[in-house]
């Protein structure tokens, strides 16, 4: 793990409650409201929400939802909650969700293969949603009068993959990674799936500190290495 000696001011990072269900202890840490320091690597940040829930910090607004957490077997299940607040908007137009998992979660986090993935798409060019509303295997995303948002099943989830297979043109895609019902994913029940919960796992140990050390390194902060 890596602190910044400045924010960290010799404290280690300390279990801590949140709510009451959830310990939040190594490598996690909480924020600390009051103060704003950090004690730790942001990919491990967890938010204590006022209702006791806690949520991993992600480089988008919403982050994700902590459901289950297990120590010993270094993983998460978690909500992406960017996704479900948006496809659970109030509002009658489409705002379909633009990023990926992968690139709001933190480089020691890994979605696992055991999950499924849904394929978002937002035709921008009507001719490309016309054709879309005619091909069987995708579901409209409901919003609106009539929907240039669709969603279709991906298959088992890799993060290697780049889907080139389910372009479509004219639309935008995004891989939605979700644990899903008995080993499957009907795109029918993308809204219920989506607000369920996916598993993630996360790197400790060596390979955790060799992706640590690409990290870009702050000037005039000291940084110390912790086993």
């Amino acid at each position: 793990m890596i602190v910044a000696a400045a924010d960290q001011q010799g404290e280690s990072c300390s279990a801590k409650r949140c709510g009451e269900y959830f310990t939040i202890s190594h490598p996690f840490w909480l924020a600390d409201n009051k103060t704003g320091r950090s004690c730790g690597p942001l990919d491990f940040e967890v938010i204590c929400r006022s209702n006791g829930s806690p949520v991993l910090r992600s480089s988008g607004d919403d982050g994700f939802a902590i459901v289950h957490i297990s120590y010993e077997e270094r993983s998460l299940c978690v909500v992406d909650l960017y996704k479900r607040n948006h496809l659970h908007n109030n509002t009658n137009s489409c705002h379909v969700p633009s990023w990926n998992a992968s690139d709001q979660l933190g480089r020691m986090f890994r979605v696992e293969p055991i999950n499924l993935s849904l394929v978002l798409y937002n035709c921008t060019k009507a001719d490309a949603a016309a054709a879309a509303r005619r091909d069987r295997a995708l579901v409209p995303i409901r919003c609106g009068n009539e929907s240039n948002a669709f969603v279709r099943e991906g298959g088992r989830y890799d993060a290697a993959d780049d889907y080139a297979r389910y372009h479509m043109e004219g639309c935008e895609a995004t891989v939605v990674p979700v644990l899903g019902v008995h080993g499957m994913a009907n795109a029918s029940n993308y809204e219920q799936l989506i607000s369920g919960v996916f598993l993630l796992t996360w790197q400790t140990g060596k390979l955790a500190s060799q992706i640590i050390s690409s990290f870009l390194w702050l000037p005039g902060v000291l940084y110390i290495m912790v086993c």
